[in-house]
């Protein structure tokens, strides 16, 4: 059957005037046509009547991952009603809090890649989504689960995102390793699971060019978790995971395991309280405060009870730690420490509205999804931006009655999505 190459287009008739447009877009393939258009799932799990005409079904089946589903398959909970399946049953890490005693545990390098479990055929994502491996990559991998991430290099993130999206197992999967660092059905503590990963990518009959064991080392003491952690940024990585000893794997988020980065420690002056939702609903949810650079941004982490209960008064200067600033000179994950009560107060604060005309950029990219939103309030009007990385997308601007409601409505929507994942560039 005819194919596309990447970067190539062709024609087909359709039952309209012009010619439906058929293109492959780095190794993802679409269609012009309305059939195509109109599917509510992500673009590189679409086909249409003439993808299917032109590559074959065989080839389009083999494409969306056969007789995986196009949407989340339902299934009933415990109440008998029906509840997605987002993906897989994967362990999720934690943030450390800096203050829990990390002696003893495994600790190995965090990887800047592409989250990937290997269901002893195919790789999928944490949303279960098929990566399209070529067979030549997954020639002689066990028939056992494997959790690890799909890695080409540090700070080589999204040119890891870009070559495992692509649906055509082009030969750039060979930059591509898929490091193995959990085996959810091994059974056993963690050490009996790296063991057993171990021996097995081992014992296979054909050497596995591209499946290896991650590393772990033993966390002695907090020197050493310092020490290791500055080794690692300064070859460019982004932080550490630690493993509690002798820990099972369980679905979902766990103390069991934890994500370590470096945090930097700054001091802010408040300028405003964002009321808290959910559980935090009728206490704080986030101080607004301004660095002495001017930076405004929102501190929603590290409040005991009592401290969302009666925060940090207007006018106050905290400390809080962060790990990174942005491009924009904002800090990323900031998390309040304490009020600095050992420095003169101001007399007088000048409140800076947040959104006060300045877009704030927001970003989601985790296995096929790469998308951006922004925000901006100027006056009363609150705009959104929102789309696909890399390209135009769309925009709503919404006219709020007063600036109050304005600033109520941009905090709300920020909140949204930064509780959804989306991180701020």
């Amino acid at each position: 059957m005819p194919d596309l190459a990447d970067g190539e287009s062709t024609e087909m008739k359709g039952s309209g005037v012009k010619p439906y447009v058929l293109k492959n877009t780095g190794g993802v393939y679409s269609c012009s046509c309305p059939a195509w258009r109109n599917q509510s799932t992500a673009i590189e799990r679409r086909t249409c009547k003439h993808l299917r005409r032109l590559r074959g079904d065989a080839a389009e089946e083999a494409r969306l991952g056969g007789v995986l589903p196009q949407k989340p398959e339902k299934k009933k909970s415990a109440e008998g009603d029906e509840a997605d399946v987002a993906g897989p049953p994967l362990l999720l890490a934690e943030s450390w809090d800096n203050a829990a005693d990390l002696s003893g545990w495994w600790m190995s390098e965090k990887l800047d890649g592409v989250r990937a479990y290997w269901d002893g055929k195919q790789f999928l994502s944490r949303q279960g989504n098929l990566f399209h491996a070529p067979d030549w990559f997954i020639e002689g991998m066990p028939d056992v689960l494997l959790d690890g991430e799909l890695w080409i290099d540090r700070k080589k993130f999204q040119r890891t995102v870009s070559v495992v999206r692509r649906q055509d197992k082009c030969d750039l999967w060979s930059e591509v390793k898929f490091l193995v660092f959990d085996a959810p059905s091994a059974g056993g503590g963690f050490e009996e699971r790296v063991a057993f990963i171990r021996e097995t990518l081992a014992s296979r009959k054909t050497p596995l060019t591209f499946a290896h064991p991650h590393e772990h080392q033993l966390c002695k003491d907090l020197d050493c978790l310092r020490a290791e952690l500055s080794r690692v940024e300064a070859l460019g990585g982004e932080g550490l995971m630690l493993r509690r000893p002798r820990s099972k794997y369980e679905a979902g988020r766990s103390s069991t395991l934890l994500k370590v980065k470096r945090f930097h420690d700054a001091e802010a002056i408040v300028t405003g309280h964002q009321d808290g939702l959910g559980k935090h609903k009728g206490r704080l949810g986030a101080l607004l405060v301004r660095l002495p650079s001017g930076v405004t941004f929102a501190v929603g982490t590290g409040f005991s009870d009592r401290e969302r209960s009666a925060p940090p008064p207007i006018g106050a200067t905290i400390t809080f730690r962060y790990q990174e600033l942005s491009d924009g000179g904002v800090p990323r994950f900031p998390s309040y420490v304490a009020v600095r009560f050992d420095v003169p107060q101001p007399k007088e604060l000048v409140m800076t509205m947040p959104g006060d005309g300045k877009p704030r950029h927001f970003e989601f990219v985790e296995g096929t999804s790469s998308k951006f939103w922004a925000i901006t309030r100027a006056g009363r009007d609150v705009t959104t931006h929102w789309g696909r990385i890399g390209t135009a997308g769309q925009s709503k601007t919404k006219t709020l009655a007063d600036e109050a409601a304005a600033t109520k409505e941009y905090d709300k929507l920020v909140a949204e999505k930064t509780k959804n994942g989306y991180l701020e560039q």
